[in-house]
Parts: structure tokens; sequence; C-alpha cells
């Protein structure tokens, strides 16, 4: 059967550099360039630029983040390149890793390595056999650009699936929830300089929020997840914050990892709603200074009070 991708997904320039091969019976990265004299370059860059303010033209500066190709290979088996900022690598590949469903938790790779090359990096794993099945029965065949979680999916089958079901996890008030949304801001170090990332967090009560950034909403969560597992954080006992629309791969990735509370500042797809419906998510979106909307499963929120349309004209 012929791969089935958006036509957005078609990054031939990233297919030049990272081809994937066969070489003695296995598939792999051709990262065209000597790894020993590689480097993980840095998250961000300032560059010169002009700008045009007030009426008039000046020169000026700007940090703008870093953009690159990210590839993950399982047993030397080639799976999938993600255009990624290239930081928080490891978290990267231990959330990626259960957020695609090929491991249970970070104990199921069993090695990690981080190869930079000339045109981008190898997260290079290993795993057990028995988890080499999900890499096989779930390749990608094409890269992913930065804004596509789903990219090179083989059918459509794969990119319709739903979602696993969620814990109950616990009931949080609305000054818990924007309380949450508030806190992901100041940790958002990257954005704070580039103004040109995503962020996802983990706000759990009596924990500092745990965030991670990326130029992918969907990799700052994949490194979310992989942060949550090393650090431990129950997924059910906290929010999901996300600096984004919702759209289903998230609501996928949230339910793989356990998360059953996830907002965002921006609205949900209706495909995303439908699976979170399904996996019993609670999605909260257009989180504002000034409140928020529940869309699925309000259970988890508890108001002080609730005033309808009709008592809301009354006041």
């Amino acid at each position: 059967m012929a791969s089935l991708a958006p036509r957005s997904c078609w990054l031939q320039d990233v297919r030049l550099f990272y081809n994937v091969r066969a070489k003695d019976g296995m598939s792999d990265f051709d990262l065209q360039s000597d790894s020993a004299s590689a480097a993980v370059p840095a998250t961000s860059q300032r560059r010169q630029t002009i700008a045009w303010r007030d009426g008039a033209l000046a020169a000026s500066n700007r940090m703008v983040p870093e953009e690159t190709a990210i590839a993950f290979s399982y047993n030397r088996i080639a799976h999938a390149v993600m255009m990624a900022t290239p930081g928080d690598l490891r978290d990267f590949a231990v959330g990626f890793s259960i957020t695609e469903g090929i491991v249970a938790d970070a104990a199921g790779i069993e090695e990690l390595e981080i190869v930079p090359a000339l045109h981008g990096i190898e997260l290079r794993m290993w795993i057990s056999a028995h988890a080499m099945q999900a890499v096989e029965a779930r390749r990608r065949q094409m890269a992913g650009p930065t804004g596509c979680g789903m990219c090179g999916l083989e059918s459509l089958d794969q990119a319709m699936r739903g979602a696993p079901p969620v814990p109950p996890g616990m009931t949080f008030s609305p000054a818990q929830v924007q309380a949450a949304v508030a806190s992901l801001f100041p940790a958002q170090a990257l954005n704070r300089v580039t103004r040109a990332v995503h962020a996802a967090g983990f706000v759990q009560p009596g924990h500092p929020p745990l965030v991670r950034e990326d130029v992918g909403r969907h990799n700052a969560l994949d490194k979310l997840g992989g942060a949550m597992a090393h650090a431990g954080r129950d997924p059910a006992a906290g929010i999901l914050v996300m600096t984004s629309r919702v759209s289903v791969e998230l609501v996928q990735k949230a339910a793989r990892i356990g998360i059953p509370v996830l907002v965002a500042v921006s609205a949900p797809t209706a495909l995303a709603l439908r699976v979170a419906e399904g996996a019993g998510i609670t999605v909260a979106g257009i989180a504002r200074d000034d409140g928020f909307e529940v869309f699925t499963h309000p259970g988890r929120i508890a108001p002080d009070r609730i005033v309808t349309s009709a008592s809301r004209q009354a006041m």
C-alpha cells in the first residue's frame, strides 16, 4: 500500500539529508557527516535584522529559535525524522517513544545515544525485541515538518486511531486551572527571548511546574512526557497546559502519557474533542485571564457556581 501523507508534509529538502536506505539487511539514516566533528546546536541564535519602527529603518537584532532535523532510530532501524528545537533531547526521545506507543515508560529504552551530524541529530535507541514489534507496525516513511504530528503514517487507520482511556484523575477548581495557565508563561525561557516557540507544561499541586518548549507543539508535549517519566510525576495528579490549539494528535499523546486534564490557550478541533470524549479526557480551551471553556468531561473541574445563560441575562 502506498504511503498516505498530506501534501504539507512533503519535506523533500530534509529527505535529501536523511535518506532511509537498506544496508547490511538494516534500514539506517544517512546522516552524511562525521559525527565525531559535529555538535548539538544551540536552541537559539542571534540574527542581525533591519527593523522598520516609527516610520524609519534601523539596524537591529533578534534571537530566533533553532530548527533541526531530529532522527529517531530503534535498534539501528530508521523510524522517523521530525523538525524540532534541539533541546531536551533525552526527554524528546523518551516522550516520543511513549506517545507513539513504542514503549510504556522510560525503562523500556535500554540505551540511548545522541549522535550529532552535519545536517541534524540522530536519537539512537535500543529496545527489546518485543517493543520492536510496535516499531515495525507503525513505521513512518516520511520526514515530519514542525507543525505535523502524524506525517508519514501509512494508512487512514493509523491516522484516525483512537486513544487509550485515561485514569479518573483529580478534580480541580477553576482558580487552580487559571493558576496553572498563568504559571506556564514565566517558565518559558526560550519563548521569552524568541517569541516563537510553543510550550507544554504539567502543573501538579505541591510541585513546581514542569515545562518543555519547542517550535512544534507536539514536540513540546513529547518532551514534557519524557521529562515527566524521568521525574516520576503522576500524570493523573495534575493539569497539562498547552500554548496552542488542541489538535487530535495532542489528545492522543496526552492519553498515551495518561493525563486526564488538558487545558489550552486556544480552541480544540472537533476531531480532537471526539477522541477526548472516547478517552475520558477533560479538554478546556480558550484559557484567558478572565476564564476558559470546558468542552468535554467537565466533572473534573468543580466550579463554585454555574451561571446559566438565562440567569446571566437576568443579572
